[in-house]
């Protein structure tokens, strides 16, 4: 399961290619620490969404824990649908062998009115909000009671935290490393503490952008993203480090399948090309008896 900022994105859709038996922020992508603490809290206690989590602005309703892809112009149809997801983010976080959670900014906006802080302003005047930077020892309570929460209803399972690339530079250059140093810090004094248990670990894909891929041509156009060849990279150490050797020879017959399908023939009612399809169709139904969650 992967949770957190935009890049958690990027190895989702990476474990997605390989068929991996995965899921990906199911309340849309969140950026800081407490945010994804109190979504974990939310999956893990059951609590449920009511009238007093969600607002009407711009024509449509929203609640400030989640992102905006999930809003809605129907009230009780936003209750529900985050209601179905709390249920089946319990299912998820029990369930998964590992949880990657992935930080990107120690920024926060607190709701002027609730005194609460947001996980998404939904484009709310900012008037309405006071901007915070989260402490080292904010962001380390937060750590751990994350990890708490996590292996109190799962204890075998593996929590990867891991900074994200993406640099906020809406916030300025400066207050983007010192958001990250906040992030970074945290983790490693929690990881070097009682509450690290043997089944935490630090992934450093921001250390690998920042110092591996030093030079602009592994950015996307904004300057700020990872682009595909840096994503590549960084999966590839995410691979070297994470995944079993023994799972190497099933993902590049998932791959080879992969390339095929996005294949485009010249002529696709040749013979040849009809071959083509029945041997993939073969390799398919070969990965789908060995592995049935696997669906092409």
């Amino acid at each position: 399961m992967s949770l957190g900022s935009c890049f958690a994105v990027n190895m989702a859709e990476k474990l997605d290619y390989f068929k991996f038996q995965n899921s990906c922020n199911p309340f849309g992508i969140l950026f800081h620490p407490l945010a994804i603490e109190k979504l974990i809290d939310f999956a893990v206690s059951g609590k449920q969404f009511t009238d007093n989590d969600i607002f009407f602005h711009n024509e449509r309703w929203h609640c400030f824990d989640v992102h905006s892809d999930l809003s809605n112009s129907n009230k009780e149809d936003l209750l529900a649908s985050l209601n179905a997801l709390i249920k089946s983010t319990n299912q998820h976080i029990t369930e998964s062998t590992h949880i990657i959670i992935t930080y990107g900014t120690s920024w926060i906006y607190r709701n002027i009115e609730s005194d609460f802080i947001v996980a998404n302003c939904h484009k709310v005047p900012q008037k309405q909000f006071k901007k915070e930077l989260l402490s080292i020892g904010e962001i380390e309570e937060s750590i751990a009671k994350t990890i708490k929460l996590i292996h109190g209803v799962n204890p075998n399972c593996t929590i990867i935290f891991t900074v994200s690339p993406v640099r906020h530079i809406k916030d300025g250059f400066v207050e983007n490393q010192w958001s990250k140093s906040n992030l970074i810090s945290a983790i490693h004094s929690v990881l070097g503490t009682e509450h690290c248990e043997l089944n935490t670990e630090y992934f450093p894909s921001y250390e690998i952008m920042m110092d591996e891929l030093r030079d602009y041509r592994f950015y996307a156009e904004d300057m700020l993203h990872p682009n595909q060849v840096a994503i590549n990279y960084i999966w590839k150490r995410y691979k070297e480090t994470t995944i079993s050797e023994t799972a190497f020879a099933t993902m590049d017959e998932v791959s080879t399948i992969q390339k095929s399908l996005s294949h485009k023939p010249f002529n696709p009612k040749s013979e040849s090309h009809l071959k083509f399809e029945s041997k993939v169709r073969e390799k398919i139904t070969k990965l789908e008896s060995e592995y049935s969650f696997m669906k092409f």
